[in-house]
Parts: structure tokens; C-alpha cells; sequence
């Protein structure tokens, strides 16, 4: 089962002419005591990212924030993941989602279907034995709503949310049970001036126009259409941790009451910026 420790940090706004920048930030969290890092997947397939990073790093879990099963083919996923397995065993997250066609349950089941292997009771007994596979043990889900939130704590070690509330993730935890992992991704602003802090933690929200799924959960934890759609200040302020030092880490503090595992502080910024809270909020956060 995967075990997460308490904070981890996401690997946004790098360097695009940097080939080495994931490299250089997971050694950095790594050496800072960060438990993981979280590599985001975008449009694309990271897997050859994830595969430099965790063979560049000692301890460090490195976890695919997300893969999408409508880009990444499956058996390249377990593939990957064998590979590392042997090399660095324990230490690659397959972290999963990213199913937007009409029947996005229909496609993730498949998708697991297809990491428990051709021998598993889900699997139909035709595939080439001894294919690789990713156990349910080592994946989590990026899950928003309750079907999803029920198919990681059934098919996967845990769950992967974004934008949501200490109330949401009371709710989830509920859902996945004790046992499930529950890793919050959350976008934190080291900004005391509300209009600036705002501004910055609503830079990188254009795409919840094009995924209804964040919508849809929104309005189930009581934002209206309007303050949705206008990014009000109730509705980032709730999704979001800003303000000085010990604020934010009260804020942290809230969804590991709340039943969050782990964190995963979403910083961005120029190199020197991202570095300096990379190492205050360790100090402030880590053991």
C-alpha cells in the first residue's frame, strides 16, 4: 500500500528551456525532506520525466500527478513501472486520471483492468502472460466525486484531489475509508496582499471552463454558477492557501485534520522564489 508522510510538493511553473528542472527540484525537496514529488502530466505522456527523476534521486517517492488514460497507453504505465520497480523499488506512484469521453467510469475500470493484468479475476485470460502490471497497491486516482472518490478506495490505493475545501476532504475521507491514501493537492500563495495573492492563485484556472468535472464539484461543495464562473473571492479563498508563513501552515494544518495524508503544496514562481519557500515551508512543516 502506498504510505505518504505528510508534505509534498508539486513541480509547477519550471523553467520550459530547463531540460534538467524536475531533476534539480526533486533533489532539492528530497535533500529538504519532502516525502514526495508530484510530476504533472499535462497533455502529454511524462513517463520518460518520471523515469530520469526517480533514477536521479535516492528516497524521494516520485508520483505521476496526473497520467492520463486517455493519452498514456496502459501497458506502457506498466511497463514503466516494472522497470522502476526493479531499479528503485517502492519509490514510482503511478498517480491516474484524466478520463473525459462519455462514460469516464467505463474508461477508467478498463484502464485498470488492464494494470491488474490478464490473469487477474477482472481480466479476460488472454493477454501474454507474465505481462507487466501495476498493482492497486502502487496507483492512486485523481477523484473529485463520490463514483470516482468509491473507485480509488475499491481499485487503488487512494485519491488525488484538486481545488477543494477541508470540508470536501472530510467528506472523502469518509468515502475512502481509513485505510485509502489521501493526497490534497493545494495551491499555496506566500502573498500577504489579497488582491495580488488572488490574482496569483487564479493564474492557472482557465482550464475549469473545460473540464466539467471540477464544475460539478464546485457546486456539490456549495460554490454558486457565478461565483464559479467569476472566480469570487469566497470561492478561491476556499480552494486555495494564501497569506504569511504561519497562515498557510494553519491552513495546511486544516485539511491533515480534516483527514488529508498528505499535502501537496502547487508553488510557482522565478527559480529563486520557488527555492526560498521550498525550504521555509520544510522548515516550518518537516520534522
Amino acid at each position: 500500500m502506498v504510505t505518504l508522510g505528510p508534505i509534498g510538493i508539486a513541480a509547477s511553473g519550471l523553467a520550459a528551456d530547463h531540460p534538467d528542472a524536475e531533476i534539480d527540484l526533486a533533489r532539492k525537496a528530497e535533500a529538504a525532506g519532502y516525502s514526495t514529488v508530484w510530476l504533472a502530466g499535462g497533455q502529454g505522456n511524462n513517463l520518460p520525466v518520471i523515469d530520469r527523476v526517480v533514477r536521479a534521486t535516492e528516497r524521494i517517492q516520485v508520483a505521476s500527478g496526473i497520467l492520463s488514460v486517455d493519452v498514456v497507453p496502459a501497458r506502457e504505465v506498466a511497463r514503466a513501472y516494472a522497470d522502476l520497480e526493479k531499479a528503485a523499488p517502492g519509490r514510482f506512484v503511478v498517480g491516474l486520471g484524466g478520463a473525459h469521453g462519455p462514460r469516464p467510469l467505463r474508461t477508467l475500470n478498463s484502464y485498470l483492468d488492464d494494470l491488474d493484468g490478464p490473469d487477474s479475476p477482472a481480466g479476460d485470460g488472454h493477454g501474454d502472460a507474465g505481462a507487466p502490471v501495476v498493482p492497486a497497491t502502487s496507483r492512486v486516482l485523481a477523484a473529485l466525486g463520490p463514483a470516482v472518490l468509491a473507485l480509488a478506495r475499491d481499485r487503488a490505493a487512494g485519491a488525488y484531489p484538486y481545488l477543494v475545501t477541508p470540508e470536501y476532504v472530510e467528506q472523502a475521507r469518509a468515502t475512502l475509508g481509513p485505510g485509502a491514501a489521501l493526497a490534497v493537492l493545494l495551491t499555496v500563495v506566500p502573498e500577504t496582499d489579497p488582491a495580488t495573492a488572488r490574482a496569483a492563485a487564479t493564474a492557472g484556472l482557465s482550464f475549469l471552463r473545460t473540464v466539467p468535472g471540477y464544475h460539478r464539484n464546485f457546486l456539490r461543495m456549495g460554490f454558486t454558477d457565478s461565483e464559479i464562473a467569476d472566480l469570487d473571492t469566497r470561492f478561491v479563498d476556499a480552494v486555495t492557501a494564501w497569506g504569511d508563513l504561519d497562515t498557510i501552515v494553519t491552513r495546511i494544518g486544516e485539511y491533515h485534520t480534516a483527514g488529508a495524508d498528505q499535502v501537496v503544496l502547487r508553488l510557482s514562481g522565478e527559480a529563486e522564489y520557488f527555492e526560498r519557500w521550498l525550504r521555509r515551508f520544510a522548515e516550518a512543516l518537516l520534522p
